[in-house]
């Protein structure tokens, strides 16, 4: 496996990137179609209103960086405070009562989903773009 996962490394960061690029990507432009709808979900989520204006470029910019392999270490750290903030803000399962179990164990999949996605951000800060992103283009010149 090791020499497979070697071999295969920067089509696989390709992949990963894709992966985790995409899912940032559409959620941040579905926000970006309209921000005053989602600035209103703010004060709920006990955070201040400017976020929701921050947030929706955060997360689409910061999707197509990855996706592009375009500042990948500085866009996955970007993403990953983005996504800390979101899965405590978000996502809190704790809050809801033990008694309402379809809340609880909707938000208790998004948290680890989010943990998951943490996990990849942190991988691509680690290993970079790999040889098939503009990070790579740019290094050669």
């Amino acid at each position: 496996m090791d020499g497979l996962a070697n071999s295969a490394r920067d089509l696989l960061l390709l992949v990963a990137r894709v992966a985790v690029g995409w899912i940032f990507m559409q959620s941040g432009f579905a926000k970006l179609q309209d921000i005053p709808a989602f600035v209103a979900t703010m004060g709920r989520r006990g955070l201040p209103d400017v976020l929701g204006y921050v947030a929706p470029p955060v997360e689409f910019l910061g999707g197509v960086l990855v996706l592009a392999g375009c500042a990948t270490r500085y866009a996955a750290l970007m993403l990953l405070a983005f996504t800390i903030i979101a899965s405590f803000s978000s996502h809190a399962f704790w809050s809801y009562p033990i008694t309402d179990t379809v809340n609880r164990n909707l938000h208790f999949g998004q948290f680890w989903k989010n943990m998951t996605m943490k996990g990849g951000l942190l991988l691509l800060f680690v290993t970079g773009a790999g040889k098939y992103s503009i990070d790579a283009l740019l290094r050669r010149k």
